[in-house]
């Protein structure tokens, strides 16, 4: 694993950020189809192929899935409320969440059945999900957007988020980016709450070397300066960390003060990159990172940690 330590720019809080683009809203005829792509991709060289397959198809499941759904506006209070108290505008954890999401999840569970990669204990997996009631299903979203690791099962927690990454993705299309209230919460979503799921500078246009968070859950972008810890807020101890002869295009992100770390990727180095699936497949980089010593600042919306029975 090579490491290099990056230094704060002497100028970076200096910037005009009136002149840096805050949000970039997700595009939702393109957004799944994209992942399903790089997720295929990738799967070539990952050390969890099959699996990393299996979220492909999932991916191209919430891609037919959201040209159709018609997402519920927040009402022009609900603006106003979240820009006078800096809270997400639609936040996911919230009582009045959409239970259209729900008709999502099991329309999703029957695409990926047609697709006809289902084994034995996968078929026990969706079928259990179509056995819930829908009390507990809510209680099972709340569980994985909160991070409850020992209340969901994490064979079932990537079906639960992406049938509501299909409709936070879909309301957050549709906002105004105007909108959106400044939080006072470093590292959370000014959408959903969510968490990002790693960062990306990008290239082209007025996005041109400016790095951007990406939420795990509604795939808005948000701006944030380099050289910054997203989970801490710190600029002190940040590094970066890649494999050794491996992709030049992502890294791991490392703070010092928090002892936890983001992946970022760069598209100059690689113009496909995706934040969700490029994490997604870096399973190698997670385990060398931890192996020094760093925890991840959230887990991949797709992925989800084993606890041990005793947690």
């Amino acid at each position: 694993m090579t490491t290099q330590k990056i230094l704060e720019p002497s100028q970076i809080e200096s910037l005009d950020q009136s002149a840096i683009p805050r949000i970039r809203l997700p595009e939702p005829t393109t957004l799944f189809a994209a992942r399903a792509a790089r997720l295929r991709h990738l799967a070539n060289s990952s050390a969890i192929s099959g699996y990393i397959r299996l979220m492909s198809i999932l991916a191209d499941a919430q891609h037919q899935l959201i040209t159709k759904f018609e997402a519920k506006q927040p009402p022009p209070q609900a603006i106003v409320n979240a820009q006078q108290h800096s809270t997400p505008l639609i936040p996911a954890l919230s009582p009045e969440r959409d239970p259209a999401w729900r008709d999502v999840l099991y329309r999703m569970l029957d695409k990926v059945e047609a697709a006809g990669a289902v084994t034995p204990a996968l078929g026990r997996v969706l079928d259990g999900l179509r056995l819930k009631a829908p009390q507990e299903l809510e209680g099972q979203a709340d569980a994985v957007l909160t991070q409850r690791y020992n209340e969901v099962d994490p064979a079932t927690a990537p079906f639960i988020m992406a049938a509501l990454q299909v409709v936070w993705t879909a309301l957050a299309s549709r906002l105004d980016s105007r909108d959106i209230p400044y939080l006072d919460t470093p590292g959370i979503c000014p959408v959903c709450g969510g968490l990002p799921v790693a960062s990306i500078v990008r290239v082209g246009g007025q996005y041109q070397g400016y790095r951007y968070l990406q939420c795990g859950l509604c795939a808005t972008e948000w701006h944030m300066v380099r050289t910054k810890c997203s989970n801490c807020d710190s600029t002190k101890g940040i590094a970066y960390h890649g494999i050794e002869g491996g992709s030049e295009a992502l890294k791991a992100e490392s703070c010092d003060e928090c002892h936890t770390y983001r992946k970022i990727g760069y598209q100059e180095k690689d113009f496909e990159f995706e934040p969700l699936a490029d994490d997604l497949a870096s399973l190698t980089l997670d385990l060398l990172m931890n192996e020094a010593g760093y925890q991840r600042s959230g887990p991949n919306p797709l992925l989800w940690p084993e606890v041990p029975s005793d947690a």
